[in-house]
């Protein structure tokens, strides 16, 4: 999913050099609406959303009250070059939301986006991520791939391979036809691979399955003797003269 430049309430308030209580108030009369809000209800702000709180700062500066903005707006809407696109993307996560889904720290994900193995959907110069619900299952992978004993660099070229696989898929003309078809014949030969491997793994993971229950099995045998031991004994104490 292609990126794209976000704001919080808080961002805003920075890059715009006024008080969030303006900006709340423009957004209470809904002169400006989020582009969306994450999971906990965090609203977000496009580049066009900064635009418009610009011009109406700059009417505001010129003796503009709010309701009048509000009126000229609803009448010719804003300037044709900062009008709002909203996008349907869907509920996000915040980086906050995803760690937990996924069941790893918030440190973590950084990281991983750090080494180029994911990329939010939306980020903000402050560092506001938010992901779409795909990466829960992508983080998930990523996690499979670190128990089969990939290295973070190994799943990092397997992340730009699936890239390239979806830039491919998206346009067959990206590429000339002998780079597409190299592209083409190492992705499968990775595959392939990683197939192969899946096998194997499998295949460790039945001997182990029914090593461990035969183990159990022992284990359970073991303890009832045990527990045998311990409540003859207990009868043996019971069973002697209180002055022995």
């Amino acid at each position: 999913m292609g990126k794209g430049k976000i704001y919080t309430i808080d961002e805003l308030s920075k890059v715009l050099n006024v008080s969030k209580e303006l900006i709340s108030k423009v957004i209470s009369v809904k002169l400006v609406i989020a582009v969306g809000v994450t999971k906990d209800k965090t609203p977000f702000y496009s580049e066009d959303n900064r635009k418009q709180f610009i011009y109406i700062k700059s009417m505001l500066d010129l003796g503009y009250t709010l309701g009048e903005i509000q009126k000229i707006v609803k009448k010719v809407g804003f300037p044709k070059e900062i009008e709002t696109i909203r996008r349907d993307l869907g509920a996000l996560l915040t980086v906050g939301e995803l760690a937990g889904r996924v069941k790893v720290s918030i440190r973590t994900l950084k990281y991983w986006e750090e080494k180029g193995i994911i990329e939010s959907d939306m980020r903000s110069e402050g560092g506001f991520r938010l992901y779409s619900e795909s990466y829960v299952y992508l983080c998930k992978l990523i996690l499979d791939l670190q128990l089969f004993g990939y290295s973070l660099n190994q799943i990092r070229a397997i992340s730009d391979h699936f890239r390239e696989f979806l830039l491919i898929s998206n346009d067959l003309e990206l590429f000339t036809k002998e780079l597409t078809k190299k592209k083409i014949e190492y992705m499968n030969s990775e595959i392939i691979s990683l197939k192969s491997k899946m096998t194997l793994f499998k295949e460790g993971i039945s001997r182990w399955e029914d090593l461990l229950s035969k183990k159990l099995k022992d284990l359970n045998s073991i303890k009832k003797k045990n527990d045998k031991r311990i409540s003859s004994e207990k009868e043996m104490k019971n069973d002697l003269p209180e002055n022995v």
